[in-house]
């Protein structure tokens, strides 16, 4: 005898539908900031050196909104004074770097605009833009969407994606 499969079922077996969308911020965005990585003391990368950063965000969502978007676009203005706060002319020095007082002296001084994060590096660097971009997106669509990944380039030959499992 033959089983007819249940169509409720099926229907609650299927992957759940995904929908993306991209937004991204060049190099000539004006997101130019220093980086010390103190870690990499095999590296000239132990020195401040500079980059002119891109930022690609995908975005995701299960229900588009009342316009079938899955993020407005237009909405993005806080994202974009964000990253321009943290990353436009600043020196990001790693929370446990030894010479931190040293770099926080500069600041002190009017010397530099310091950005002290867990970690320094172009992985750690998307990561931080995750999380915290994360947050607006989530907060700014009532959950509705997220930022599923992000990836963050120095130049045209490197770069270092972020993403997390939802």
């Amino acid at each position: 005898m033959t089983t007819i499969p249940d169509p409720i079922m099926i229907a609650n077996a299927r992957p759940v539908g995904l929908y993306r969308s991209t937004k991204t911020y060049d190099h000539n965005e004006g997101l130019s900031c220093c980086f010390r990585q103190w870690r990499a003391d095999h590296s000239h990368c132990r020195f401040i050196h500079g980059y002119a950063l891109a930022v690609k965000f995908t975005f995701a969502a299960t229900q588009l909104d009342e316009r079938n978007w899955c993020v407005d676009f237009g909405g993005l203005k806080s994202v974009k004074a964000w990253l321009h706060d943290t990353f436009d002319h600043t020196m990001l020095v790693a929370s446990d770097d030894p010479e931190l007082p040293r770099f926080e002296a500069l600041a002190d001084a009017g010397l530099a605009v310091l950005r002290v994060l867990p970690s320094v590096g172009c992985e750690a660097t998307a990561q931080h833009i995750f999380e915290a971009v994360d947050a607006i997106i989530v907060t700014q669509t009532a959950g509705r969407a997220w930022v599923e990944s992000v990836e963050v380039s120095e130049h045209g030959g490197n770069s270092a994606l972020y993403s997390r499992g939802r």
